[in-house]
Order: structure tokens, then C-alpha cells, then sequence
């Protein structure tokens, strides 16, 4: 303990502030938004996830390639079933880093629903 006490009284470290200016509500445009308090700061971009979720279903071994698109809907389209439906939503979980609650992936039939959920998420990565 000493020995901390000791070093911290010698380190100093430049303090900077950081001052906000009151903006008219919807006057911030994206590049001024700041987000606080958040471990997690390279949120993907729309299009990666389009391209990412498109290749997770199309590497699903029931889907014919050639049919999916992020308009496709997994039952109606590509003829997979609820079990499908499933372990498709925990492939997604997998490749995003994320987990969705089972009520969440009750909803994610298609591949507009897992992108937009996606997206959205602010741990997808």
C-alpha cells in the first residue's frame, strides 16, 4: 500500500472537460451524438448485417441459396419449420455475439425481422 501511495503522488495525469451546448431538440444530426456509459462502441452497420445474416441462412444446410434474399420468410418461402426456425435464430446468435430472449426469437420468422432485430441491438458485433 505504501508503495501505491507512493506512485500515485508522483503520476499526474492532464484532466480534460468536456462541455455540452443545450441543442433544440431534433437540431443533432448522427455525427454529434455521443454515446455515454457504453462498453461497446463499433455497433456493424446496417449493411454488414444484411450480408452477414443472408450468408448465416444461406450456410443453413435445408436452404437452397439461390432463394434467399432479406425479404425471404423461413417457413413460407424456404419451407423450413419451426425446429429450423430455431436453430437458425441461434446460429444468428452465434455469429452476432449476442443472445435473444425466447420471446424476441419466437417473433424472428424471416429475414427482414432478424435484421431489423439485429441492427437494433446495441451488442451485435
Amino acid at each position: 500500500m505504501a508503495l501505491r501511495a507512493a506512485v500515485l503522488r508522483h503520476i499526474r495525469l492532464p484532466i480534460q472537460t468536456l462541455t455540452l451546448t443545450p441543442r433544440p431538440l431534433g437540431a443533432s444530426s448522427s455525427s454529434t451524438l455521443v454515446r455515454w456509459m457504453s462498453s461497446h462502441d463499433d455497433h456493424i452497420t446496417k449493411e454488414e448485417v444484411i450480408d452477414r445474416v443472408l450468408s448465416v441462412i444461406k450456410s443453413f444446410p435445408k436452404v437452397d441459396p439461390s432463394k434467399v434474399s432479406p425479404e425471404v420468410h423461413f417457413q413460407k418461402d424456404l419451407g423450413l419449420d419451426s425446429l429450423d426456425n430455431v436453430e437458425i435464430v441461434m446460429a444468428l446468435e452465434e455469429e452476432f455475439k449476442l443472445e435473444i430472449p425466447d420471446k424476441e426469437a419466437d417473433k424472428i420468422d424471416s429475414c427482414n425481422l432478424a435484421i431489423e432485430y439485429i441492427s437494433n441491438h446495441p451488442m451485435a458485433s
